[in-house]
């Protein structure tokens, strides 16, 4: 017996050892998430702005960067003289945001109440979005003051680190980090492992030389060019099959070895950029594009350099179904939370579902993740890859992310939306952020910002020191009604209501769940802190007055009122598409 029990003994250390600790940056609890779009966000000098020999337009074809005030959907001057449809033309625009307006804004971000910011790509690319890298060492060029300078720095340089130079864009990106700490926000840049673009300098290498080329096993080449033909047979496996998208090459370790090395020296690089084991003065963590395409065994290695760097670091993958796979605590962090998105759009916009339904359909969420990784999951709604939410309410009925823009759906509707789309949003925020889980705010949302799926979900940040043209003009050119594009600081001063008391109640960035009424159009759902606990209360229909089995005094954290429990609990009056957030005067048990 003595011999049995010793046996089993052994076979659950063995086991524990084989199951990895389940910890997550302490901080990502507390996050209130707040995504840049660089190229969108804000144009700080104007003296960096592209040129159209680095957005590769043709010879003899006129182009000029874009006025960040104009009507979205009427065509500017030099696109007029060439494709007289939008879609056209769109992708060739740029409106010149870099980093120094990123810079300018922060006091702006610290003022919403937003702590964590999450970058889409700041390194060299060609494309407005960076999602095509030309060098994952440096910083785009047109993000920083010296645009002609930075290129010329880097012409060079290879894949050796002691090579690589700190260019005015690079130091421009520090200084953002710096005053993004001192400001109490994390910083988080987007990592496309995946691919890279054609402009990458290991790929241009290889274009050259071919089979000769030193970085000859870095891409997945499935035919090289013949020089005795005519012809250019050389062909490689593109993301998707896009060309532009050249992939990295992968074996059964993952990345090949030099491609896995030079990953390994760009994440050193950005998360400790002066190499003295203080990685306060680098990023705080990385959100992995396309994050399930890359082999796991990379992902697990690239994770132990990480930790090593700075254990309070956080990888979020981009993942948009059940990340369990991902999520045991040797890989990520967190994922994009899209299935809390499914949800959200299903109740609130779409009705498919009921009050009843959609609490079932959140805990089984919850039940596929632990709880520490359930606490930190980027709660999103909207994002660089989908239609705005305050368009996604004015296009009810689809399924999330289907048929959300003009170019696969003319009868999207592309208007600004009015004040009952307005009061579904901010009832949909309070939603978010009070659940579980750290929620993200996409660039412009609280500033009243619409828009159908990419690129209609990228137009310029409105700011209230600038003066727009309204959308006077449809997709195809047509003329509409105008619409004003102005700054909503209504819409901006209830985010901050919301975020300022996310961030003040201890209870909804950190309290156990629990739902409190799950009825037709009415959804609360308690979250109990040390010392006290929050019940929200949601209703996404007709006025209404519903019962709660809550004791105690309670307190409307939006409104002020008071509420007292009787035997039969607390009466609650709620308005059409409203919700309250009660805080009890102290934790109550129920």
């Amino acid at each position: 017996m003595t011999r049995l029990f010793l046996l089993i003994s052994t076979i659950i250390l063995f086991s524990a050892t084989l199951t990895p600790q389940i910890k997550v940056p302490t901080w990502a609890r507390d996050a209130v998430w707040y995504q840049i779009f660089p190229e969108r966000f804000r144009n700080g000098d104007p003296k960096n702005d592209p040129t159209a020999e680095e957005v590769r337009v043709p010879p003899g074809r006129s182009w000029q960067v874009s006025s960040w005030t104009s009507d979205w959907y009427r065509l500017q001057p030099w696109e007029r003289k060439h494709d007289a449809l939008f879609y056209q033309n769109v992708f060739d625009r740029r409106y010149g945001g870099d980093l120094i307006g990123v810079i300018e804004k922060l006091d702006y971000l610290k003022d919403l109440g937003v702590n964590a910011l999450y970058f889409n790509p700041v390194f060299e690319g060609v494309s407005l979005h960076k999602y095509d890298a030309s060098s994952y060492h440096h910083i785009d060029n047109n993000f920083g003051p010296d645009r002609d300078g930075d290129l010329h720095a880097i012409e060079r340089e290879t894949d050796d680190p002691s090579s690589w130079t700190w260019t005015a864009a690079d130091r421009t990106f520090l200084r953002l980090i710096e005053g993004a700490h001192a400001r109490g926000m994390r910083v988080v840049v987007d990592g496309v492992f995946n691919h890279s673009g054609t402009e990458f300098w290991a790929f241009q290498d290889i274009v050259k030389n071919q089979r000769s080329s030193p970085y000859v096993d870095w891409y997945d080449v499935r035919k090289w060019d013949d020089p005795a033909t005519t012809e250019n047979e050389f062909d490689y496996k593109g993301w998707w099959d896009h060309k532009t998208l050249p992939e990295f090459h992968e074996d059964s370790l993952g990345f090949v070895h030099p491609v896995r090395q030079y990953f390994f020296n760009i994440t050193k690089r950005w998360m400790d950029p002066n190499g003295d084991g203080d990685p306060s003065d680098g990023i705080d963590g990385w959100r992995l594009d396309v994050a399930n395409e890359v082999s796991s065994v990379f992902w697990r290695e690239w994770r132990t350099l990480v930790k090593s760097i700075n254990p309070e670091a956080i990888i979020i993958g981009e993942i948009w179904d059940d990340a369990s796979h991902w999520l045991g605590g040797d890989q990520f962090d967190a994922v994009m939370n899209y299935r809390f998105a499914y949800a959200t759009v299903d109740f609130f916009i779409d009705r498919d579902i009921d009050a009843a339904q959609f609490d079932s359909v959140l805990a089984a969420v919850r039940a596929d993740y632990a709880p520490e990784i359930n606490e930190v999951l980027q709660n999103l709604i909207d994002s660089h890859d989908t239609d705005r939410l305050a368009s996604m309410i004015k296009n009810p009925g689809r399924r999330f992310d289907n048929l959300n823009g003009p170019r696969n759906n003319p009868s999207y509707d592309t208007r600004r939306p009015g004040p009952a789309h307005h009061r579904l949003q901010r009832l949909i925020r309070l939603f978010q952020m009070s659940y579980v889980g750290a929620p993200m705010v996409y660039y412009g949302s609280e500033a009243g910002m619409w828009g159908a799926d990419d690129p209609d979900d990228r137009k310029p940040m409105v700011w209230d020191d600038l003066t727009y043209e309204p959308e006077a003009t449809r997709f195809d050119g047509t003329a509409q009604a105008p619409d004003p594009v102005t700054f909503d600081r209504e819409m901006f001063a209830w985010y901050q209501t919301i975020i300022g008391l996310r961030n003040r109640l201890e209870p909804l960035r950190r309290g156990s769940y629990s739902t409190v009424k799950a009825d037709g159009d009415v959804y609360a759902f308690g979250r109990a802190g040390e010392a006290n606990e929050v019940v929200v209360v949601l209703n996404r229909g007709a006025d209404i007055s519903t019962q709660l089995p809550l004791r105690g005094q309670w307190k409307d954290a939006l409104t002020g009122e008071l509420f007292s429990a009787t035997a039969a609990g607390v009466e609650i009056r709620l308005s059409g598409v409203s919700g309250r957030l009660l805080v009890s005067e102290a934790r109550p048990r129920r």
